[in-house]
């Protein structure tokens, strides 16, 4: 092993077969170039055999050209692999890539290049088509993972997340003659997102997790390395837009905008962004339709070009809500009373954590008869009630929020949505509050609409333009 290395492993208990990769970057080569590497292994001998191809391939090679080495190069490096041994040379790949993660966010640094852009990939077709658009500018595209949660629990095929879509994107970047690299960020990801969920969740509050995971961790993390391997660029396939030409109340800072797509429109989860990570970013996609980039996809034949969207949180792909909060949060059942607004027992719930406002399946309790269907109107996990009242008792005429961030002053703000896919309520900031950060606001709606679960966004718009964001509160 050599010394100073950054090491990667992987395999382990499920398949017995165990390869680690240790490799050492050359600090004074502005290409970071692989001095040296080396590596153990354990299980069948085609695991050693990989391990031992998969170093012979790395010394001595650009770190974006060693980058590019997968699971076919090393099968061509040992001579070839049966079908039944092949697992060999994928788990001597993820190690590869995990060395090379844990290189590139410790000592390595490669020197700027100007037309050089760092590509987020989840494995997903939005993901692929804009490495493909990138690439196919002439500009120089390097692939990046982030491989986020790891339960044995989910269905790690289901999750953009996972190692299983870290190997997928891994694929596709090969596949269009891109180096890829990965990044271990599980610890970062549990920290910065996860915890916060629970946490919240035990205080009766319902987070948007992915607000956090894109405005705090993930494309920070993303933009931090696309430094570190020369690039200032970071494209993404999320639907989204960013003005050049932005709204004239105050600042010339880039702001995000709505996609075309309003049906796939991302600006709600990338709210929480910067500006000055906004001017880092690009949206390929930002002027497209879903199915224009499936029919991009599969001209190019791409093998993802009919894969599903994904639909659930990352960390929940495969497993029940209820079930995720007790393994990793400890809120199991904690059974109590579903009361309606004068405080009359209609049923028993099994956890104050466990509902939201504006549910209405699951309750138990059906409807009154009366007023018809029954709606939770608010939590409280002190007490451990739910109540509940007509879809009528949701009804709000302003949204009492927290935390306001707003990049224009507040009186040019026309628009708030409240859910990532929903509707944009007409609206205006009771007080004219200048650009910057405040305690506390109230947003008067033009038009009653749904109380939401407090713990949500309110993403703030002068027209289909993001100018601010704030968290609602109960």
């Amino acid at each position: 092993m050599p010394d100073g290395a950054s090491t990667g492993a992987a395999g382990g208990a499920a398949c017995g077969d165990l390869v680690r990769i240790s490799l050492a970057i050359d600090p004074s080569c502005p290409e970071g170039r692989i001095a040296d590497a080396g590596f153990d292994a354990s299980g069948c001998g085609a695991t050693v055999a990989a391990g031992s191809a998969a170093v012979s391939l790395l010394r001595g090679v650009p770190l974006l050209q060693a980058a590019s080495i997968g699971a076919e190069e090393i099968v061509r490096e040992l001579g070839g692999l049966s079908v039944a041994k092949r697992h060999a040379a994928e788990l001597a790949a993820d190690a590869l890539h995990r060395a090379l993660g844990s290189a590139v966010r410790g000592s390595a640094a490669l020197a700027p290049v100007a037309d050089r852009t760092l590509v987020a990939m989840s494995g997903g077709v939005d993901s692929a088509v804009a490495a493909l658009l990138v690439a196919q500018e002439g500009i120089e595209a390097v692939g990046v993972t982030l491989e986020l949660w790891s339960d044995p629990e989910n269905d790690g095929e289901a999750s953009c997340c996972s190692a299983q879509a870290v190997r997928g994107a891994r694929e596709v970047a090969h596949g269009l003659g891109m180096p890829h690299l990965s990044i271990d960020l599980r610890a970062e990801f549990r920290a910065g997102v996860v915890d916060h969920w629970l946490s919240d969740h035990a205080a009766g509050l319902t987070p948007n997790p992915c607000v956090r995971c894109n405005g705090n961790v993930r494309l920070d993390a993303m933009l931090e390395l696309a430094c570190r391997l020369g690039s200032q660029t970071l494209a993404t396939g999320h639907y989204a837009r960013i003005t050049e030409d932005p709204p004239a109340q105050g600042g010339r800072d880039p702001l995000l905008r709505m996609a075309a797509d309003v049906g796939k429109d991302q600006s709600y989860v990338l709210s929480a962004l910067s500006p000055e990570s906004l001017a880092r970013l690009r949206f390929p996609l930002g002027a497209m339709r879903k199915p224009q980039v499936r029919e991009i996809a599969r001209h190019a034949g791409l093998s993802v070009a009919r894969k599903p969207d994904s639909q659930d949180l990352c960390f929940l792909a495969g497993t029940r809500h209820s079930d995720f909060l007790e393994r990793h949060g400890g809120l199991g059942a904690r059974p109590g009373p579903i009361v309606d607004l004068q405080g009359t027992v209609l049923g028993a719930h099994r956890g104050a954590h466990s509902y939201t406002v504006g549910q209405r399946h699951g309750l138990g309790i059906g409807s009154t008869g009366v007023g018809g269907p029954l709606y939770v109107l608010a939590t409280d996990t002190e007490s451990n009630t739910v109540t509940v009242g007509p879809r009528s008792s949701l009804l709000l005429e302003s949204l009492p929020i927290r935390e306001l961030t707003l990049h224009r002053h507040g009186a040019c703000v026309d628009g708030v949505r409240v859910r990532s896919h929903g509707r944009r309520f007409p609206c205006r900031i009771e007080r004219d509050l200048a650009v910057g950060r405040h305690a506390r606001a109230s947003i008067a709606l033009g038009e009653p609409a749904e109380r939401t679960a407090p713990g949500q966004l309110a993403c703030l718009y002068v027209g289909d333009v993001v100018v601010g964001h704030g968290t609602i509160t109960a």
